[in-house]
């Protein structure tokens, strides 16, 4: 068996247990976004938030551009393609007339998303009416059949993946609702059928048909004349869409957003449960926090991403090494040697599945028992029929006994003891809230969990205490700084949100450099209110008494003066320091790279800068700094 020896050590990040790696490998999306390019499309116009006409084609240009950009942040490894219909000209491999599949130089027509891509793109409008323009597709008199060519080509595009290691997904953009309302007679009924075939086709593959639906202020989209039954829907999602279709157009960015960051599956795993019993079940990352993407290095001359090899060479001969090396344990003045193989078993402490260990009262699971943002699972009947009943009997169960199922999880390097929570299903008037299913939580071993002290004396050996006055007037200051409806969701990571922008001008060669807004920065605006200003002062006076000076506190505290000379003493170095250094003629040769950590954060202490992080952090930082 060859196997490569840096598997048994690789990182967390490579390891194929690893979520984050899982993700990646497993949900990879495949989109083609179909547009309508009839002059309707051109001709038909609507308000923009600046109160401005414009045509719904630009407005699903402009929708798919900015859902570009945010995908090559966010889902660079997903793949897209952009395919026009009832145009002029035809650009695709079937050769089928109306059908234009835009693309760029060095790139398949189904690929990962470019900065040629998107720069192009944005220019497309320019150009359109010359290069590809515009014309009806379905005429009364002839046979031809531009939505139906669209979808066949839309189908070719996604026969790339399989349906288990990819999501294909075909998004339509269109202000026609009724496309073969010119067409009388068998001929319609034929082409209506033969289109609603293709549509079927494609679905049984395991490609979904999603309808972006573009509305006039004095005419709605009709859903349920064609589309409905090309999507194939029915009931109460029929309902939502006809909801969707009446919404203004400037929220048609915000719904395809919604449309492009649905909930996709982690990974699959089995629910070991009892006596050979098991399920299949699906896991969704619910929340997860967001990093820079990983730096890539490439070749100085091609401009490629280069691919790092490792050899051993044997220290005594000079020669490579062609089997694997192995690795050594010292014990009583003993080499003991262990194969890969060996190696691979002593990890292996866990199959990876899901085994259930019992119950308990869900009294017994504590907050701090979470360590980790939870895992939302659900079952699936693709590999083992049943599971969804037997969820379903378990489910209810633990909610009416008020029980948490405790299970054992985990990959070789991870192993862990997880709770299964069961959560019923919330629904209000407006459709689900909360879906039917359960959250796995990670939970700590007994090392993880350090006891507080819950009383802390000072010098005298006296406990502080507040008295009730204190407690009163801190209760009031709380109520008063209150953030109503507080979610993670409502602010951005500025540093983010900066990094990514700077990223996006340089490879878009903008000439402005975006201004990013700081959501984080306290509102000085709120804290300036005169019953806020009155709730901190008599706070500040029940703890500090009505002559407190903070200025005098901090002179007379000794260990407060001598850290603040200290830090002091830091920034001072740091700034003369960084002062001997070129760090603008630095970062245009890409000579950051040689500096040591140490180096770095002399210019990130003299501008007042976070010195977190590994060397790659810093050099992104100060590179965001300087605007480069």
């Amino acid at each position: 068996m060859d196997l490569d020896p840096d598997d048994v050590f690789r990182d967390d990040d490579d390891d194929p247990d690893n979520e984050v790696y899982q993700e990646r490998e497993s949900t990879k999306e495949l989109v083609v976004y179909l547009v309508d390019a009839s002059p309707k499309m051109f001709s038909s116009t609507c308000l923009a938030e600046d109160q401005k006409d414009e045509t719904h084609f630009h407005i699903a240009v402009s929708c798919i551009s900015q859902s570009l950009k945010t995908q090559i942040i966010n889902r660079s490894y997903d793949e897209v393609a952009i395919c026009f219909f009832n145009t002029r000209e035809k650009k695709n491999l079937q050769d089928l007339n109306g059908v234009f599949v835009f693309n760029v130089a060095e790139r398949e027509y189904l690929d990962r998303p470019t900065a040629r891509l998107i720069k192009e793109f944005d220019c497309i409008e320019e150009r359109f009416m010359e290069e590809i323009g515009s014309q009806y597709g379905i005429v009364s008199g002839t046979r031809e059949n531009s939505l139906y060519n669209a979808l066949w080509v839309a189908q070719a595009l996604l026969r790339k993946g399989s349906v288990k290691t990819a999501d294909k997904r075909i998004l339509l953009f269109t202000n026609e609702d009724d496309p073969f309302q010119n067409i009388k007679g068998a001929t319609k009924i034929d082409m209506t059928r033969t289109t609603l075939q293709r549509a079927k086709d494609a679905q049984d593959l395991g490609i979904s048909i999603e309808l972006l639906p573009l509305s006039r202020p004095d005419e709605e989209f009709n859903v349920s004349l064609f589309f409905a039954d090309l999507i194939g829907l029915e009931g109460d999602d029929l309902a939502q869409l006809l909801h969707s279709a009446g919404e203004k157009l400037e929220d048609m960015k915000d719904q395809l957003r919604k449309r492009m960051f649905k909930k996709r599956i982690v990974r699959r795993i089995t629910f070991s449960i009892a006596n050979g019993l098991s399920i299949e079940l699906n896991t969704y990352a619910l929340i997860r926090p967001t990093i820079p993407g990983a730096i890539t290095w490439l070749d100085s001359v091609s401009n490629r991403p280069l691919k790092a090899e490792r050899s051993f060479i044997c220290s005594d001969t000079g020669a490579l090494l062609q089997e694997p090396p192995k690795r050594y344990q010292s014990y009583k003045n003993e080499n003991i040697t262990f194969s890969v193989e060996e190696l691979l078993e002593i990890k292996r402490v866990s199959t990876g599945h899901l085994r259930l260990l019992g119950f308990k009262p869900l009294s017994c699971l504590k907050d701090y028992h979470n360590l980790r943002p939870a895992t939302f699972v659900f079952p699936s009947d693709e590999e083992v029929i049943g599971s969804t009943c037997i969820f379903i009997a378990l489910h209810r169960s633990m909610l009416r006994l008020k029980r948490f199922a405790l299970a054992f999880y985990g990959s070789s390097s991870h192993p862990r003891l997880v709770a299964l929570i069961a959560q019923d299903e919330i629904v209000s008037h407006g459709g689900q809230i909360e879906p039917p299913g359960m959250h796995m939580i990670n939970l700590p071993y007994c090392e993880d969990i350090r006891h507080v002290e819950e009383l802390y004396s000072d010098s005298s050996g006296a406990t502080p205490k507040a008295t009730d006055d204190q407690i009163k007037k801190a209760t009031a200051l709380m109520k008063r700084i209150d953030l109503k409806d507080f979610s993670v969701c409502q602010f951005s990571n500025p540093a983010l949100q900066r990094h990514y922008a700077v990223l996006q001008a340089l490879a878009l060669e903008e000439l402005d450099m975006p201004e990013m807004k700081d959501e984080t920065l306290p509102d000085e605006e709120g804290m300036a209110r005169p019953g806020v200003v009155g709730a901190l002062e008599e706070f500040k006076c029940s703890v500090y008494g009505d002559n407190y000076d903070e200025d005098s506190e901090l002179v007379g505290n000794g260990k407060a003066s001598e850290t603040s000379k200290k830090r002091k003493a830091i920034a001072e170095n740091a700034v003369k320091e960084s002062a001997s250094y070129d760090w603008s003629e630095l970062a245009d040769n890409g000579k950051l790279k040689d500096l040591t950590v140490v180096e770095l954060k002399y210019y990130l202490t003299a501008h007042n800068l976070p010195v977190a992080g590994k060397k790659e952090a810093l050099i992104s930082r100060i590179l965001t700094h300087m605007g480069k």
